[in-house]
């Protein structure tokens, strides 16, 4: 069995009542749910949340929400493993423990069904499969302020050609795939044992802060505009 877990907690804090606010016309954790039903590799589509109207928003989607998210792992500090894993032992209480999950964050509007798709066949060799995309710009050149000044984090660098420098990438911050024994073991999911899914860069937005929210509203609308429909089509 293979499950599509999304997680979904009330109590957001820089962005209030992000996951269900409507973004480009739909609760935002509508577009999740239906790149989930579009992927069409999922027994199970299941919301781990601690909020009643967060299930109600999601069940009309047309998710599952078969428990609630104790309060311990709803706070600030609660980690997506544990809330995984919490899960997991759900499942496994009711003799239902898949063989892969797929945990799909609430506030992803620029997940594609293809790109979970991918991530399915990847675990075919691999413990996890993880969607990343490329740094703008290369990391080794970074800078930070003290006191008022800069300071190179990588001061060897200062001269090296941008082209020279090793490529970076980053967390795209959309799905993680993993095999259900991979999420109960301490196996590093940013490691060897994980196949990475690229993403470009146009597709990928972080949505933490109401700057988070206005970059991405303007993002969609954009991609919109263009060869992709906003009816959840090849998402």
């Amino acid at each position: 069995m293979t499950v599509c877990l999304i997680p979904a907690r009330g109590g957001s804090k820089r962005i209030p009542r992000k996951n269900i606010l409507k973004f480009a016309g739909r609760p935002m954790i509508a577009w999740s749910i239906a790149a989930a039903h579009e992927a069409g590799c999922f027994e199970r589509i299941i919301v781990s949340t601690d909020d009643d109207e967060i299930a109600e928003i999601a069940t009309a989607e047309g998710a599952e929400v078969p428990f609630r998210r104790p309060v311990a792992l709803s706070d600030d500090h609660a980690t997506t493993v544990d809330v995984i894993r919490h899960a997991l032992d759900w499942l496994e209480e009711s003799a239902m423990v898949p063989d892969t999950l797929c945990c799909l964050y609430a506030t992803a509007p620029f997940v594609r069904a293809q790109d979970i798709r991918a991530g399915a066949d990847m675990l075919k060799d691999a413990q996890f499969a993880i969607p990343v995309t490329s740094f703008g710009f290369p990391i080794q050149r970074a800078v930070r302020i003290e006191q008022g000044r800069l300071a190179m984090f990588d001061p060897q660098n200062y001269a090296t050609r941008s082209q020279d420098l090793e490529e970076a990438y980053h967390d795209a911050g959309q799905f993680y795939w993993g095999r259900s024994e991979a999420w109960r073991g301490d196996i590093n999911p940013f490691g060897a044992e994980s196949a990475p899914i690229l993403l470009p860069r146009w597709r990928v937005q972080d949505i933490d802060t109401p700057e988070d929210w206005v970059r991405a509203e303007l993002m969609f609308q954009a991609l919109s505009s263009g060869d992709r429909s906003t009816d959840g089509s090849d998402r």
